[in-house]
């Protein structure tokens, strides 16, 4: 598993079912551990610190202080180099239902342990009223 599960995730309704419908719903292991791993609330009802699909991001470093800003998005939206990060990606994985304050921690394709604070949730489509993005 590349990405890892830490501490309470919330997704909403809506993002749960476009999710489990990917691939046909054969879904790769990482995601079908955190659909699993997860407590679904209905989209009007999700805090508005809590990062949904379509949420753009701060995170810090907590090693370089690095600060870094990210949407994440279904895989067709994916534009790395613009910031927009795969939901299937590591990142976006251990992203993904956390809170503001959370620390997100992945594995790389090689292997190598990183971690970033999420700083700040900048965007929550669902705190901005829309229940369809």
């Amino acid at each position: 598993m590349h990405a890892t599960i830490h501490g309470e995730r919330t997704l909403t309704d809506r993002d749960f079912s476009r999710l489990a419908k990917l691939f046909g719903g054969q879904l790769p292991p990482d995601l079908a551990d955190l659909l699993s791993a997860t407590e679904v609330v209905a989209s009007r009802d999700v805090p508005p610190k809590v990062i949904t699909m379509y949420s753009q991001v701060e995170l810090v470093d907590p090693h370089t202080l690095r600060r870094q800003k990210l949407t994440i998005c279904f895989p067709g939206d994916a534009e790395p180099a613009a910031g927009f990060i795969s939901i299937l990606s590591p990142v976006g994985l251990s992203l993904l239902g956390l809170k503001e304050g959370a620390v997100a921690r992945w594995l790389t394709p090689s292997g190598e342990e990183c971690s970033a604070e999420v700083a700040s949730v900048l965007f929550q489509p669902e705190a901005s009223g829309d229940y369809t993005m």
